[in-house]
């Protein structure tokens, strides 16, 4: 899912226009980042946290060149799912194929160790790709939301 469509989604489910959408998910977008970028943590009940890590420097290689390279140390943003959107692709396997189905929708099952509400909750539909891009060689792009995927 792209940020355009999770606006479309957005404004759809909560009739709004596209324009009043955008400004919703660019402000949630947008206050995740600044609170990542102080060093504060961002936790979503029933969806999971955004936190940072500290890299130490490392030595790493040019990938062009193959010389030795020094990569300095920095901060990383990375993405920990919440309890309940992993139990919801572990007892739902049409979600992880790439079947959306919206938390309304979701029936808790009765054989899931006896837990009643597995719905995602505060998390909407909950598919935003977030992909925490550690290890990813020796040069960097240089600049913030260059993670590829949705960029937050």
């Amino acid at each position: 899912m792209t940020k355009a469509e999770l606006v479309e989604e957005v404004a759809r489910a909560a009739e709004l226009n596209k324009r009043d959408a955008e400004v919703i998910v660019e402000t949630v977008f947008g206050s995740i980042i600044g609170a990542l970028h102080k060093g504060e943590k961002v936790e979503l009940r029933g969806f999971g946290s955004f936190r940072t890590r500290e890299r130490g420097p490392r030595r790493g290689r040019n990938p062009k060149t193959g010389e030795p390279v020094d990569v300095p140390a920095k901060r990383v943003p990375y993405f920990k799912p919440g309890k309940e959107l992993k139990e919801y692709f572990t007892e739902n396997p049409a979600a992880a194929e790439g079947t959306v189905v919206a938390p309304a929708e979701v029936e808790p099952t009765p054989a899931a160790g006896g837990s009643a509400g597995s719905t995602i909750g505060d998390g909407g539909s909950g598919s935003t790709s977030s992909s925490t891009q550690e290890g990813s060689g020796g040069q960097t792009s240089g600049g913030e939301g260059s993670s590829g995927g949705s960029a937050l």
